[in-house]
């Protein structure tokens, strides 16, 4: 059996990594659209501020955009590397959509980000606004594709296990390509994108402003990130109420435990605001409610049940009891394919083969698993409830708080009036990390939300990993962080220097902070 201190670091590991990368993607994602916002409206009055706002937010962009790619392809490596028996088990199916968004949507976003820098002076202002726009398409296409293949992690339709090929195998690509769970992902995900995007041209305008410096060019850099920041936050919030209602369907368990849902309440289900989870008693010490909001969240009716932790832990029990006839099915047939009576066997029970399979992190033969042994399977269906509950809500918090910086924001460039609030500038340069570690929190939910499972019901994580040794894990893992920490760095050195440099570093002769004869 392999060892929970081998899967805790190979989980580590592509956590580390993965949360390191995700701190590039989101401000990519969005960036990319106000650029296109900016450029557009150069396109179509011809003023000369609104190229330089596009050249100088989009040398930040570049430089984001860099980092991004180089901290992203170490994670394609891993599956290869750290979870070999996950990528030889749904390699079929999961490694499709990344296939697609390398052929496609990267070399589309790569070829045209070089046109993007390269091109001022080589195209004409329409050809160069298309540029920008087809980047943005292409970096909006890679976000769908690696969503596609996550959004199949959480959902796995489209595919069954064959015990021919003891491997699971696609049978609908397109039910893979439309899951509901992968598209109401990818729409929350790149919302998100937008709202950092958004946040950080409005922090560094608003510390330009809050200075004096370049006025004209802070003023007009505010305005359009505050309508795009308004409206992308209320689409955040908006789609991330369908991405629950998607949770809500696909993963139940996910649901009770961000809710810390001990029973199954009577439709519709109340919503607890804040509470205290008590896993050891299996419930909340106490907690303040609000009525019906759950249930309407969760199935969009005032009818259907929202199951609690104990219902789905029963339900889980007697999967898991199913789950050990099928895997005994499965390994008869195994060695005699053509066994009758073990492929009838097989084909009644295999619904259940996952849950039979998180057995196997506590013995070999799943024949011989005590009750004892069963109990803390079925515990381990459910992830810890209180880093769910409250990474959902801090999330959610910080999304109402930008939420109320992007309206007021909004107002008061409709106003004229934001030069003459330093408190509001003062907020929004304060603001600038809100996004991301809402976007780290965000996956927090997602990914631990979905243990004991790299596939949700399918293949139990400990069973996905490589079989490495526990040294080399320590060694690679302390070299990815180290790496990444110095990428970080250079990343936020780089950022901020061209970010105080101002648009001054365009070297135009119109901005502050550069030479006279520039």
């Amino acid at each position: 059996m392999i060892s929970e201190q081998l899967v805790d670091l190979s989980r580590l590991q592509f956590a580390a990594t993965a949360m390191y990368h995700f701190l590039f993607v989101p401000l990519t994602l969005g960036m990319v659209w106000l650029l296109v916002i900016m450029e557009s409206v150069y396109v179509m009055t011809g003023n000369v501020i609104w190229k330089d706002m596009t050249r100088f937010w989009g040398k930040l962009f570049g430089i984001n955009f860099a980092l991004g790619v180089t901290t992203g392809i170490t994670l394609e490596f891993q599956f290869g590397t750290n979870w070999a028996y996950y990528s030889h088990y749904v390699g079929d199916i999961f490694g499709a959509p990344l296939a697609i968004e390398g052929l496609m949507a990267f070399f589309l976003e790569s070829t045209f980000i070089g046109l993007f820098f390269f091109g001022w002076d080589r195209l004409r202002k329409t050809q160069h606004l298309m540029v920008t726009l087809l980047m943005a398409i292409g970096t909006n296409l890679s976000a769908l594709w690696i969503l596609i293949a996550n959004g199949w992690m959480q959902n796995p339709v489209g595919a069954e296990f064959s015990y021919q090929t003891m491997r699971m195998e696609m049978t609908d690509f397109w039910a893979v390509v439309f899951n509901p769970d992968a598209q109401a992902k990818f729409v929350h995900t790149v919302s998100a994108g937008y709202v950092t995007g958004a946040m950080f041209v409005l922090s560094v305008s608003s510390w330009y402003l809050l200075r004096g410096r370049d006025v004209e060019f802070a003023k007009r850099s505010f305005r359009v990130a505050a309508a795009f920041g308004l409206a992308s936050t209320l689409s955040v919030i908006v789609l991330g109420d369908e991405s629950g209602y998607t949770v809500g369907e696909a993963q139940q368990t996910k649901m009770a435990a961000i809710e810390a849902m001990w029973e199954t309440e009577p439709a519709p289900a109340s919503f607890n605001v804040v509470a205290w989870p008590n896993e050891a008693a299996q419930k909340n010490d106490w907690a303040i409610e609000v009525p019906w909001v759950m249930g309407l969240i969760g199935t969009r009716s005032i009818s259907k049940e929202i199951p609690g932790i104990r219902e789905i832990k029963a339900r889980n029990r007697q999967r898991i009891e199913g789950g050990i006839v099928a895997v005994t099915a499965l390994e008869a047939l195994r060695k005699h394919r053509d066994d009758v009576a073990a492929k009838e066997t097989f084909e009644r029970h295999k619904a259940d083969l996952g849950f039979g399979l998180l057995l196997k992190k506590y013995v070999v033969d799943v024949r011989t698993a005590t009750p004892d042994i069963i109990d803390r399977a079925v515990n381990d269906t459910v992830p810890r409830v209180a880093p769910m509950f409250w990474s959902f809500r801090l999330m959610v918090a910080l999304g109402m708080a930008m939420l109320l910086l992007f309206g007021l924001a909004f107002w008061s460039t409709l106003k004229g009036a934001c030069t003459g609030k330093p408190w509001l500038l003062k907020w929004a340069v304060w603001m600038l990390p809100a996004p991301w570690l809402a976007c780290e929190l965000g996956w927090v939910v997602a990914e631990y939300g979905r243990q004991p499972w790299t596939i949700y019901g399918v293949l139990p994580t400990h069973l996905s990993v490589s079989t490495l040794s526990v040294n080399s894990l320590y060694g690679s893992l302390a070299g990815f962080v180290g790496f990444y920490t110095v990428l970080l760095i250079v990343e936020v050195y780089l950022m901020q220097k061209f970010a105080r440099q101002g648009p001054g570093s365009l070297g135009t002769g119109r901005y502050q902070f550069e030479p006279a004869h520039a």
